[in-house]
C-alpha cells in the first residue's frame, strides 16, 4: 500500500513538472507578444525576452544550490510566488505602459524574476524525487516532461489561448495552473507542511480568479488610456490585436496599436491608393486586393462598372468578418462584401499568389507597414516578382509604401525593390491628416503620367491638380540611396524603424 502511495506522489510530481513547463513557456510567449503589440518590432522584443528569460533560468539553477533544507516547502512557496507574478504579469506590463510610462523596466524585472524562479524549479524537483528514482532516470523523466510541456505550450498559445482568451486572461489562467501545482504539492506533503499554507493558497486563488473574470474589464480600462477615443470593439485574433474606437459619427481602426484608418480622412488614402492604378489601365475585369480587409479599397474598386471579379486576400478572417457584419463598419465600406463580384480568401498572400492561375488587370497591395519580418517579406523583391507573374499585359499594380517623410529610406527601399520586376515604376505621395505625408508606388508594363489621368466627379479628394502634385517630391522627401529589400536581408525593417525613431523617440 505504501509503495502505491509513493508511486502516486511520484506521478503527481512529474505531472506538476509537465504543468510548470507549459506555464514557463507561456509566460515567455506572453511577454514577447505583449511587447511586440505595445512597442512593435517583434523580432527584437521576442529575442530580448527569450535571451533574458533563458539567462535568468541559468541564474536560478545556480541559486538552487543554496536551498538545502525543507525543499518541499521551498517548492510550494516558489509556486505561490510564480503564480502571483506570472498570473499578474500581463496586467502589470499593460498598466506600466499605459500609466507609468516605464515599460522596459517592468519588462526586465518580470522577465528576470520569472526566469530565475523557473530556473530554480527543475533542480528542486529533481532533488525532491531523488529518493524515488536513480539519478539517470530522475533527470531523464523530469527533462522529458519539461520539453514535452514546452512543445505543448508552443502549440496551445497561438492556436487556442491568444485567440480565445486574449493576453491578460491567459496570464491569469496560467497563474492558476501554477497555483494548482502548489496545491497538489501541499496535499502530497501535507504531513510535513503547515496548514497555514492553505491560507496562502486561498489568498492567491481569490486574487487570480478575480483577475481572470475581470480581465476583460481591466483590459478595456487600460486600452481606453492607450487610445484617444472610446473603444467600440476589441479582439485579440490568432494573428494580431484589432481595436475599433470612436462613435457613430467617426471611427478609427487599429492593428497592434497602429492606426489603419480614421473615417474622417480615410477617403484620401484609399482614393490615392486605388484610383491612380485603376485609371491607368482600360481593363478592369479581374482585380486582386492583397490585404485591405477593412473593405475600403474594395469599395473604391467597385465604383467601376466594368469590374467583373474582385479577389480580396487577407490573412485574418476576423477582420474581413468584422467589416462584413458590424453595422457601423460595413456601412463605411458601403457593404462591399455583399457584392456578388467579390471573392474573399483568408490565406497568406504569398501562398495564394504562388498557386494563383489568373492574370489580374489591377493588383492593389494594402498591407500594414513593414515593421516585422512577416510583413517585410510582402514588400520584398521576390514578392513583387511573384505579383508581376500574375499581372496582365495591360496590368498595373500599386502598393502603399509608408511615409516618404517620416520613413524616407523605407519608402525608397520599397520603390527600389519594385524596380527589380523590370516594370515601369511611378512613386507618388499625398497628405493624409491621420498619417501625415504618405507614399505609394505604382508599377506597370508601360509608363504612367498621373497628370494625364482623368478622375471622375465621384471622388471626394482626387482631381487633376492633386494627381499632378502627387508626383512631385520636396527635397527632404526626394530619393536617397538605399538597398532593395530581400528575403535574405530585410533592410526595409531597419530603415522603417530608424525613421520612426528619428521622428518620435530621439
Amino acid at each position: 500500500m505504501e509503495s502505491k502511495t509513493t508511486q502516486g506522489k511520484e506521478i503527481a510530481l512529474l505531472f506538476g513538472t509537465f504543468i510548470i513547463a507549459i506555464c514557463g513557456l507561456v509566460y515567455e510567449l506572453l511577454e514577447g507578444t505583449l511587447s511586440s503589440y505595445l512597442l512593435g518590432d517583434s523580432v527584437y522584443h521576442f529575442s530580448l525576452v527569450i535571451g533574458l528569460f533563458m539567462s535568468s533560468m541559468g541564474i536560478g539553477s545556480w541559486l538552487s544550490r543554496f536551498f538545502e533544507e525543507n525543499l518541499e516547502k521551498s517548492f510550494i512557496r516558489l509556486q505561490l510566488i510564480i503564480a502571483m507574478v506570472g498570473g499578474f504579469s500581463a496586467f502589470i506590463l499593460f498598466f506600466a505602459f499605459a500609466f507609468i510610462e516605464n515599460y522596459d523596466a517592468f519588462l526586465y524585472l518580470i522577465t528576470i524574476l520569472l526566469g530565475s524562479m523557473l530556473g530554480i524549479e527543475i533542480p528542486l524537483i529533481i532533488r525532491i524525487l531523488k529518493e524515488s528514482f536513480s539519478l539517470k532516470s530522475n533527470i531523464s523523466n523530469v527533462f522529458t516532461l519539461d520539453y514535452i510541456g514546452a512543445l505543448f505550450a508552443s502549440l496551445l498559445f497561438p492556436m487556442v489561448l491568444v485567440p480565445q482568451l486574449g493576453l491578460m486572461q491567459t496570464s491569469f489562467l496560467f497563474g492558476l495552473l501554477n497555483l494548482f501545482v502548489a496545491s497538489m504539492s501541499w496535499y502530497i506533503f501535507r504531513s510535513i507542511i503547515s496548514k497555514r499554507y492553505l491560507l496562502y493558497i486561498a489568498f492567491v486563488f481569490v486574487a487570480l480568479i478575480l483577475g481572470f473574470f475581470y480581465s476583460t474589464k481591466l483590459t478595456t480600462i487600460i486600452e481606453n488610456k492607450l487610445y484617444r477615443n472610446n473603444i467600440l470593439y476589441s479582439q485579440q485574433t490568432q494573428y494580431q490585436k484589432i481595436v475599433v474606437t470612436g462613435n457613430s459619427h467617426r471611427i478609427q481602426f487599429y492593428i497592434n496599436g497602429a492606426i489603419q484608418f480614421d473615417s474622417i480622412d480615410e477617403h484620401r488614402y484609399h482614393e490615392s491608393l486605388v484610383h491612380p492604378a485603376m485609371l491607368s489601365t482600360p481593363r478592369h475585369e479581374n482585380i486582386l486586393i492583397v490585404g485591405g480587409g477593412d473593405g475600403m479599397a474594395l469599395r473604391e474598386v467597385l465604383t467601376y462598372d466594368d469590374v467583373k471579379h474582385v479577389t480580396l486576400v487577407d490573412l485574418d478572417k476576423a477582420i474581413t468578418t468584422l467589416f462584413t457584419t458590424h453595422p457601423l463598419l460595413s456601412k463605411l465600406n458601403h457593404h462591399s462584401y455583399q457584392d456578388k463580384r467579390v471573392k474573399v480568401v483568408n490565406q497568406d498572400a504569398w501562398k495564394y499568389i504562388e498557386n494563383a492561375n489568373t492574370l489580374y488587370d489591377v493588383i492593389i497591395v494594402d498591407l500594414p507597414d513593414p515593421n516585422n519580418i512577416s510583413l517585410s517579406r510582402l514588400y520584398s523583391q521576390s514578392f513583387y516578382r511573384l505579383l508581376k507573374s500574375q499581372l496582365s499585359k495591360m496590368g498595373v499594380m500599386v502598393t502603399q509604401a509608408s511615409s516618404p517623410l517620416f520613413t524616407r529610406k523605407a519608402y525608397w527601399c520599397i520603390k527600389k525593390s519594385m524596380e527589380h520586376t523590370g516594370l515601369y515604376i511611378k512613386p507618388y505621395h499625398t497628405y493624409i491628416p491621420s498619417f501625415g505625408e504618405w507614399g505609394f508606388v505604382l508599377a506597370s508594363h508601360f509608363s504612367v503620367d498621373l497628370s494625364k489621368l482623368q478622375p471622375t466627379d465621384k471622388m471626394k479628394y482626387l482631381n487633376h491638380a492633386s494627381l499632378t502634385r502627387m508626383q512631385l517630391f520636396d527635397a527632404d522627401m526626394s530619393e536617397v540611396e538605399v538597398k532593395a529589400n530581400k528575403l535574405s536581408q530585410h533592410a526595409l525593417i531597419k530603415y522603417y524603424n530608424e525613421g520612426w525613431v528619428k521622428w518620435y523617440e530621439e
